[in-house]
């Protein structure tokens, strides 16, 4: 996976202080960037330096019984402003180098992916893969992977159940509460139920754990009924309370930093 590359330590100092910094931090980190940003400043991968690189999935769209085409671009819902403003947060408040200068898209069955330990996938309900996808994702999972999915609602999540199930028909997908490590990896979180940014639904999380055992390494984590891309993503126009954004980048932060300890 590379990890030998990315090995870096994170100043205990800063850790007791960052939710203070965080709120002072997005402003400055974010600056510059548009509403939409440039295109021309985002490319689809970035060369491989050993630097931690935001990476997402890409994948197809599907056909429901009725023969319509359904899926489409989904999995670039916030992209790529909300890789590209977790990365700088990421930058900014730990010591990961970062890739500032672009972020990751990579197909399921794209060797490259190999490279980077962390992988995004937006919207899974509407999430489909080949079989040789699927063993890709249980080989990149069992192999010291880690995948966060995020950004689905209410019934759509039978299909990111069935699909995932395909990779890893072995696993349980396990409720997390605020106790798992996962939220105190970075920041010291004292809630993970704010709000969904645009759905009235109560958030909840899960996780899939080497051996089915929450006292292992998690392979996954899932956001169900919340999105918080959506708050990266519009986290320097003020869409969205300054507080709940922060939270939401919180989460961000504690992914990274407990995928690249674990």
């Amino acid at each position: 996976m590379g990890r030998e590359l990315m090995v870096f330590r994170l100043r205990a100092s800063r850790a007791s202080v960052a939710a203070a910094v965080l709120l002072f931090a997005l402003p400055l980190a974010l600056r510059g960037q548009g509403q939409r940003g440039d295109p021309e400043s985002y490319s689809e991968t970035v060369a491989y330096r050993g630097h931690f690189a935001f990476t997402r999935i890409r994948y197809g769209s599907g056909m429901d019984e009725w023969g319509f085409r359904w899926g489409g671009a989904r999995w670039a819902h916030d992209y790529p402003r909300a890789d590209r403003h977790l990365s700088r947060i990421i930058a900014e408040l730990t010591t990961i180098k970062v890739h500032q200068d672009g972020t990751n898209v990579f197909e399921l069955d794209d060797p490259d992916l190999f490279k980077h330990p962390i992988a995004y996938v937006s919207e899974p309900g509407f999430w489909t893969m080949s079989d040789e996808q699927a063993q890709n994702v249980r080989s990149y999972l069992l192999r010291g992977g880690f995948l966060i999915f995020d950004d689905f609602e209410n019934e759509q999540w039978d299909n990111f159940e069935a699909q995932i199930m395909r990779a890893l028909p072995e696993y349980r997908l396990i409720e997390l509460d605020i106790s798992h490590p996962i939220f105190h990896s970075f920041f010291d979180l004292k809630t993970i139920y704010f709000p969904h940014p645009l759905v009235p639904v109560t958030p909840s999380y899960f996780g899939i754990f080497e051996d089915n055992d929450p006292s292992k390494r998690m392979m996954v984590i899932v956001n169900y009924n919340n999105d918080i891309a959506e708050y990266w993503e519009w986290s320097d126009r003020a869409y969205f309370p300054i507080d709940i954004t922060n939270e939401a980048y919180k989460l961000g932060v504690n992914y990274v930093v407990y995928a690249m300890t674990h």
